[in-house]
């Protein structure tokens, strides 16, 4: 296992005209943790995953995110290695990001990209060893009997399964994990959340993903990293976020979804 964090954030901040979405943000991932960022709507959290891998752009000044040990962004520009790093991360958005007239496979397949050549991809002729990998991934997640079917076709947690393929076919190390599960029916939601517990604990993948589940948090994850206002406010173990801190976190409407939770 490498000796570099998987990330290392320092003094990050981010502002959207005269909202600060982030505001002095310190954190570490190490390797082969499962964490969870939380918080209300407009914490920052989402903010805060996009900008590990510079898909959001932080703002200029001290502020630094490193991914093994190599400048992902500071002092309010890109790092060099970007596109190296980017192919050791994969990245799973709320709506999939599938390519709905594609069959399951291609979109898998595309995991490829980075290291086959273009025309293969275009002409989807993939080389055989590509393509067991492919099954292979389809397999690890559960919907190799769904390979051949068109992604519009799927239900949202096969199409979910499907996206955290091609993160598998691309081989990344880090799965960042955008609301994964905010789409889905319960059932849906807890098979990919299991998922990525199994990922990270059998395959040693690290998992950051961010959830408004916070049951869903203290469930899989056993790190936890709250945001309020663009501050980070708790960063610790997920059986220490007691009531009083999430009232902390979420204000004293969280009450009300606690008290639900527990008459279920």
């Amino acid at each position: 296992m490498s000796s570099h964090p998987a990330f290392s954030i320092q003094d990050v901040s981010k502002t959207y005209g005269d909202r600060r979405a982030l505001d002095g943000v310190n954190l570490v991932v190490r390797p082969g943790e499962m964490l969870a960022l939380i918080g209300a709507s407009g914490s920052g959290k989402s903010t805060l995953l996009r900008a590990l891998n510079g898909l959001v752009a932080i703002d200029p000044g001290p502020g630094r995110i490193e991914a093994f040990g190599e400048s992902v962004q500071g002092h309010g520009r890109g790092g060099e290695p970007l596109r190296r790093i980017r192919a050791r991360i994969g990245f799973i958005f709320q709506q999939f990001n599938l390519v709905g007239r594609l069959s399951l496979f291609s979109n898998a397949a595309l995991g490829l990209l980075g290291r086959t050549p273009a025309w293969r991809g275009l002409l989807g002729l993939w080389a055989r060893d590509d393509a067991s990998a492919v099954m292979a991934a389809l397999q690890r997640v559960g919907v190799s009997d769904n390979a051949g079917q068109k992604a519009a076709t799927l239900s949202g947690g096969q199409q979910q399964r499907g996206a955290i393929a091609r993160a598998l076919v691309q081989k990344a190390q880090v799965l960042l994990a955008d609301e994964p599960v905010a789409s889905l029916d319960p059932v849906a939601a807890r098979k990919v959340m299991e998922l990525l517990s199994d990922l990270n604990r059998k395959d040693g993948l690290t998992v950051v993903v961010t959830l408004h589940q916070v049951d869903y948090a203290l469930r899989y994850c056993p790190r936890v990293v709250a945001l309020h206002s663009g501050k980070l406010v708790y960063d610790g173990p997920s059986a220490g976020l007691d009531r009083q801190r999430l009232v902390e976190i979420y204000g004293p409407e969280i009450e009300d979804v606690l008290w639900e939770g527990e008459q279920r």
